[in-house]
């Protein structure tokens, strides 16, 4: 699977650990910054990994700041991107088999480094379930999306 990383400078020390545990997984890795502990804004970092998997270079994103809220609301903004916040594992393997979710987003001042560790891996095993209630369901995001004139099937 090809994965896309990226952070603020709150999740930058997070993200560089990441980088190297989902390589070590087999994954192919694109590492989209931030690249030291500088001030920038999520929501840049969120476009830059959305672009990455609009664009087809990468089939799943890894997203971090601080609580990771602020990177979720900008992620969840960008059509085409299913973003899902996930401090459990449950929630990260839920969020790909029931939402399909395509981008991870973790709060690097809430989880250290070993849960971060079991929830990308449970997020990058998980594989949507295709069961016709979560199809029906994001159909149904889909209609919202289409609502406020994002378009995320076509």
């Amino acid at each position: 699977m090809r994965v896309v990383l990226g952070a603020d400078h709150a999740g930058f020390t997070l993200k560089t650990s990441l980088v190297d545990f989902v390589h070590q997984l087999g994954h192919e890795v694109e590492d989209v910054g931030t690249y030291d502990q500088s001030p920038v804004d999520y929501p840049d970092i969120a476009v830059t990994v959305a672009d990455a998997i609009n664009a087809g270079r990468a089939d799943r994103g890894i997203l971090i700041c601080g609580s990771g809220v602020g990177a979720s609301v900008a992620a969840n903004k960008i059509p085409g991107i299913r973003a899902g916040l996930c401090h459990d594992t449950y929630s990260a393997h839920q969020a790909v088999e029931h939402d399909q979710a395509n981008v991870l987003v973790l709060g690097s001042r809430v989880i250290g480094i070993e849960l971060a560790h079991e929830l990308v891996r449970t997020f990058l095993s998980a594989e949507f379930s295709g069961d016709e209630r979560h199809v029906r369901r994001l159909e149904k995001e889909n209609a919202l999306d289409r609502r406020t004139g994002h378009t995320l099937d076509g």
